[in-house]
């Protein structure tokens, strides 16, 4: 009776599992969005709809912790992982609810390369939180956390030059400050996502 009441691991890595996996379905709606503005309203409800299953995701993990006598990894980085990646999601759909509020007409290509960037690095999240229950897996890890880190540098590059030509090309205030916005948004995702590469970097060196 004992033993049932205080289950040693629970399920912790299939929800870290499900988080990424839907980290990435909103990243690439998010794309979608910004490829094809013909169906704006329907894109930006699909990354809501994304990110309240995360929610319920991240709902259940931190419910799972408290209940959970042993944990498979240190208590306090199963919290840091499951929250941080939720970021993601939530960044995510603030910029699609910003988007649509600001009633933004025309994406420029910076955007949607900076889009295809959180993309790149919510799949290289997905890639290293499935391997993160085994350990033997550790070089492969944290080769994709150096991936994620090359990508976050890219979308640095990638916001400071969109930044550089909107201030010097775009004659409209109003357009200008929407468009910042949407890249100040988008750039951040990837800082999340490499938020959760450091959590995974400082995991694999606690257990490896």
């Amino acid at each position: 009776m004992f033993g049932r009441l205080m289950p040693t691991e629970g399920k912790f890595f299939e929800l870290f599992n499900q988080h990424a996996d839907l980290c990435v379905k909103g990243s690439k709606e998010m794309v979608a969005l910004m490829t094809n503005f013909d169906d704006l309203e329907n894109r930006v409800h699909a990354i809501e709809s994304i990110e309240k299953q995360a929610d319920t995701v991240t709902y259940n993990t931190i419910e799972l912790l408290h209940k959970t006598f042993i944990t498979p990894l240190d208590r306090d980085d199963i919290h840091k992982l499951i929250t941080r990646m939720d970021d993601i999601l939530d960044l995510l759909e603030d910029a699609g609810q910003t988007i649509s509020l600001y009633d933004i007409r025309e994406i420029t290509p910076e955007a949607k390369r900076l889009a295809e960037l959180c993309l790149g690095c919510a799949e290289k999240v997905r890639a290293a939180v499935a391997l993160l229950h085994n350990m033997d897996n550790s070089r492969e890890i944290l080769a994709l956390c150096e991936e994620i880190d090359r990508l976050e540098s890219d979308a640095d590059h990638v916001m400071r030059a969109a930044m550089s030509k909107l201030f010097r090309d775009e004659p409209d205030v109003r357009n200008l400050i929407k468009l910042k916005a949407i890249y100040e948004i988008l750039e951040t995702v990837t800082d999340r996502c490499e938020d959760v590469a450091n959590i995974i970097e400082g995991i694999i060196v606690e257990n490896a």
